[in-house]
């Protein structure tokens, strides 16, 4: 058995991954932590987990973390750096699901996230998590940075196109919507259910911080920069993220159906729809798919792609999941089978 520990364990995407771990038959989560909620049972916070551990969250300490094969950290960003360095000495490889380690240009990070990196030196040794993209490099790596939940959502939409030169690179548009779960569990007013239900809004306009995290991605698709508008919404829902991504065709006569089911064929996580469909929210929820429609209105130059996902899973803790999967060898889709509960 692999042995894992969780640093962030009260959050969402820190209960999802023990969910998702609690069925993978060959991961043992040993150690589980929160300073805030030092002593108390994992299973009398999140009672859905009763049966399945008899852990209790403890202070976070490396020379634990160290007796783990592998370390998660579901943590606020700035968190990870603090530990990483000290984790990586002791050889136990790491998945972060934060974004301290998402962008490679230090500066770019900092002026968003709008303090100083505390682990720079390792910041170009950081795996970014997309295994569609970086499968072969996150079998070997040490530290894997989680792709964030908008990221994924609008890479896996427009990363066909990029790769193949189909489109304006310069004129690209991402409009996403995400459930509250995205805002994390901490208490705001923005987020209670008054201010949320009945009501859509779009936010982070003048910018938001996963945008340059989507544009390193698309670039690297591209094979250089990318110019894109990226306008979050809020959704009245607790999890999920459809979006709606726009690019001018720069070629005529291209079936982007089969481009798309090309591309995908062969990943477990990816589903290319029919011809026609519209992916709905739900089609994903609680699952690690992505799910695909790609249009092109009325036959013009405008290809219009919709993609849904779970943000805290695909987006975050079933992202996770998957890479550890790839990182020790086992199948891909260990741990990770479930399928979406509707209605």
């Amino acid at each position: 058995m692999i042995k894992v520990g969780i640093v962030g364990g009260t959050g969402y995407t820190g209960v999802e991954l023990l969910r998702l771990l609690a069925g993978h038959p060959e991961v043992e989560v040993t150690v589980i932590t929160s300073r805030a909620e030092e002593g108390v049972r994992v299973d009398e916070l999140y009672p859905n987990l009763r049966g399945h551990y008899d852990l209790a969250f403890s202070t976070p300490k490396a020379c634990e973390l160290a007796q783990c094969d592998a370390v998660f950290f579901a943590t606020p960003h700035g968190v990870a750096q603090g530990m990483m360095a000290e984790l990586l000495a002791f050889n136990t490889r790491v998945i972060d699901l934060s974004a301290d380690f998402r962008i490679k240009d230090i500066d770019t990070w900092e002026a968003w996230y709008n303090q100083s990196h505390g682990c720079p030196e390792l910041v170009a040794e950081a795996v970014y998590g997309l295994p569609e993209v970086n499968r072969q490099a996150i079998r070997t790596a040490r530290l894997v940075a989680c792709a964030g939940c908008y990221p994924t959502s609008v890479q896996l939409g427009l990363i066909p196109l990029l790769e193949k030169g189909l489109v304006d690179p310069s004129r690209l548009i991402a409009n996403a919507a995400s459930g509250v779960s995205g805002a994390g569990r901490g208490s705001s007013v923005d987020n209670l259910c008054a201010e949320v239900a009945d009501s859509f809004k779009a936010y982070g306009v003048k910018g938001h911080r996963h945008l340059p995290e989507i544009k390193q991605g698309l670039s690297e698709a591209a094979g250089g920069e990318v110019g894109l508008t990226f306008v979050p919404h809020l959704l009245p829902m607790i999890r999920g993220i459809h979006a709606t991504l726009y690019s001018e065709l720069q070629v005529e006569g291209v079936d982007l159906q089969a481009l798309f089911e090309e591309r995908y064929r062969d990943e477990p996580f990816v589903d290319v729809l029919p011809a026609g469909s519209h992916p709905q929210t739900r089609y994903v929820k609680g699952t690690n798919m992505c799910r695909i429609a790609v249009h092109q209105p009325q036959g013009e130059k405008t290809a219009v792609v919709l993609s849904v996902i779970d943000n805290l899973c695909k987006g975050a803790s079933g992202q996770a999941v998957q890479c550890l999967n790839i990182m020790f060898g086992l199948p891909e889709t260990a741990g990770l089978n479930s399928i979406a509960a509707m209605p």
